[in-house]
Order: C-alpha cells, then structure tokens, then sequence
C-alpha cells in the first residue's frame, strides 16, 4: 500500500503565493477528483508535486510512503513512483516515442544494472498503443510533434500506461478528447487501477469524466486553499450550484468570472 500525504503547504511563482496551506492525502487504489475555477491552484499542485522548478516550496511537505519528495530531483520523484499526466504536453524533436519512453522505463525501473529487455519492452508498448487505439507508427514519430490535441492526451496514458507509476495526477486528461477517445482513455485508466492499486488525483472541469473515472473523494480548491472535501455527492453539487456558495462558505470575496464554473454549466446543458 502506497500513501501521498500533502501537509499545509504553501507555494509561490513569481513572487505570488499560489497554494496556501493546502492539505490532502492520496492512498493506492483510491481516486481523488480535484474541483476548482480556473486560476484556483490545481496544476500549481501537480507541477508541485513533481518537481517544477518554477514553483517554491515556501512551507509544508509532500510525502510518499514516508519519504519526503520535497528533497527529491524530478527523476527520483518518478522512481519513487509519481507519474502526472501534463495539462499541455511538450513536443520533443528529434526523440521518437519508442526511445522516450524506453529510456524512462529503464532509468525508473533499473535494478543491479539491467535494463527492460527489448522484447518485452516491444511488446508491451504495442498491446499499449493498440489498448489506446492509436496509429501503429506512433512509436517512431517525435514526441507529440504534429499530434493532434487527441493524440497528445492518449500519448500521456500511453506513458502511464508503460511506467505504472504507484501514484499518477491527470491534469485535465480529458480536454481535447472527443466523446469515444474519453471512453477510451477512461477504460485505460481504470484497469492500470485495478491491475496495480494505483492512486490517482484527477483534475477536471467537466462532469462527463467522472461518470467514467468514479472518485472516491472530491476536493475543491478555490484560491489556493483547499476549502471542502466530500464523497461524489459534491460534484453534484457543483454541477447545480457552481462554486459561489462555497466561495461564500470559505470567505472567499468574489473574482473575475470563471471558466470552470462556466463549463459545468455549459456541460450541463
């Protein structure tokens, strides 16, 4: 059993504190839906998580299985079992799919100095790529370089897919994707949970993702500030009322309009 424990930790980015005492834990095999408007913290968190150079650490922790990742380089964060699958992936000329994710397989999964065989790696990323219904010549293209929105999303499952990370953050995983591609992906993400008890964070503005990737808890952020946690009860919640009253709820004072509330609602029509 694995546990992603978040302690009263606070962020800043270019001299703005972001994150502000934020508190949330994470344990295998369970899913979290994390909510909130726009500009509210939620890929600060997930950057954060991972090591982005961009964001400080100005108070708090971040532990997984008891040690702090907070000390650890982005490619001990990976080893230790972190994987987020990226709001706007990168493009990386001149790196094709199947030596990326070869080469993280091996540096991630290395033990007494043997690397993923070929074959096994071979086979694996083929059963992966045919799971996702994506272009058998996927593997030998650059990096994201001349994917469609679609693609680049599927190309992030693909990755967790192949490194089955113990813990994995989805950051708006289902932006970009049409109706089938949702479900395609979903499927995908539910049986490497099942399969290996992974835990997940899932960020989403929109309902339709959770009908499919069920949560076992919702937390909302607005602000920077973590102010409600609930069961799946709560999305509803928000699918009819917005986020005012909880705004109101935290003495939050009101900001400009939002999209996240905007797309709830749109989504609900």
């Amino acid at each position: 059993m694995s546990k992603l424990i978040i302690k009263d930790l606070w962020v800043s980015a270019s001299g703005e504190m972001i994150l502000k005492g934020v508190n949330l834990s994470v344990e295998s095999n369970e899913t979290v839906a994390l909510m909130g408007p726009n500009g509210s913290g939620k890929s600060t968190l997930s950057y954060t998580i991972m090591g982005h150079p961009s964001y400080k650490v100005e108070k708090g922790s971040i532990e997984i299985d008891g040690e702090d990742i907070l000390k650890m380089s982005v490619d001990e964060r990976s080893r230790a079992g972190l994987f987020l699958a990226m709001q706007q992936p990168y493009e990386i000329n001149g790196v094709t799919n199947r030596d990326f994710i070869k080469q993280a397989m091996d540096k991630r999964q290395t033990k007494d100095g043997h690397i993923v065989s070929l074959y096994k790696f071979a086979v694996k990323l083929d059963k992966a790529i045919e799971d996702l219904h994506m272009e058998k010549d996927l593997a030998d293209r650059y990096v994201n370089e001349d994917f469609s929105g679609g693609e680049k999303k599927k190309n992030e499952i693909l990755q967790m897919k192949m490194l089955e990370p113990k813990m994995a953050i989805l950051d708006e995983i289902d932006s970009g994707l049409d109706v089938d591609a949702i479900n395609i992906v979903s499927d995908n993400i539910n049986a490497l949970k099942e399969k290996n008890k992974m835990g997940l964070i899932v960020i989403s503005h929109y309902r339709r993702l959770f009908e499919h990737i069920k949560p076992d808890k919702v937390a909302v952020l607005i602000n920077g500030t973590l102010v409600k946690e609930g069961d799946s009860s709560l999305l509803d919640y928000i699918d009819q009322n917005g986020y005012e009253d909880l705004k109101k709820e935290a003495g939050i004072e009101d900001e400009v309009t939002l999209l996240g509330e905007c797309a709830f609602k749109e989504n609900k029509k």
